[in-house]
């Protein structure tokens, strides 16, 4: 009995987290790339609940921002480096919504780097872009696509910064705005820090 209202609660509070209303994030270009952004809505939809996403091996690492829009912070499962299926993205992208809670805003596939001969990745019907080098220490240089599916962006629902997403000017510990990443301003190919400007040898980020 006490399993069946535990399981009942667990899917109330799962429902809970999908957004009211999906947003317009059909192409209306080619059928198969809607079915494929379709496919990674449906996967992702309960992570609007962030302990799903911890539950799901998504650990914070970073809040990204600059002058032309943030990417919010990111929620890195690095089992899922590599992935190219539209159900298994190897990041989530939040922002602050406030009281210590974060709002799902988008997603993100991330392709390490192998060999200079590489081809670049595709999804969606889209190059990925990079390559770049690695946001926190560890991270491989890697190729990386951005989908907004969970907030409008109006530079484009595959554009890497969407101007209405921010970083707060503090984050929680572990995360960092582009202003005080203590932990990744000494990586190689990062030198450029200065507020939450570009970063020199970074294509895409």
């Amino acid at each position: 009995m006490i399993a069946r209202f535990a399981g009942a609660a667990l899917t109330l509070v799962a429902a809970l987290a999908v957004p009211a209303s999906a947003p317009a994030h059909a192409t209306g270009v080619d059928p198969a790339v809607d079915q494929q952004i379709g496919e990674a809505y449906a996967a992702t939809a309960r992570y609007g609940y962030t302990p799903f996403a911890a539950v799901d091996g998504y650990r914070a690492r970073v809040c990204l921002a600059r002058a032309q829009g943030g990417m919010g912070f990111h929620y890195f499962n690095e089992s899922r480096f590599g992935s190219l299926d539209p159900k298994r993205p190897a990041a989530l992208l939040y922002e602050d919504a406030g009281q210590g809670e974060r709002r799902l805003v988008g997603v993100e596939w991330v392709v390490p780097v192998k060999g200079k001969n590489m081809k670049r990745p595709r999804l969606f019907g889209q190059d990925f872009q990079g390559p770049m080098p690695g946001h926190y220490p560890g991270m491989p240089t890697h190729y990386d696509l951005h989908v907004w599916l969970y907030k409008d962006n109006p530079s484009g629902l595959f554009a890497p910064w969407n101007p209405r997403v921010t970083c707060p000017a503090s984050a929680a510990p572990g995360m960092s705005n582009m202003k005080g990443m203590k932990d990744v301003k000494d990586m190689k190919g990062m030198g450029d820090m200065n507020g939450t400007a570009g970063m020199k040898g970074m294509a895409g980020h």
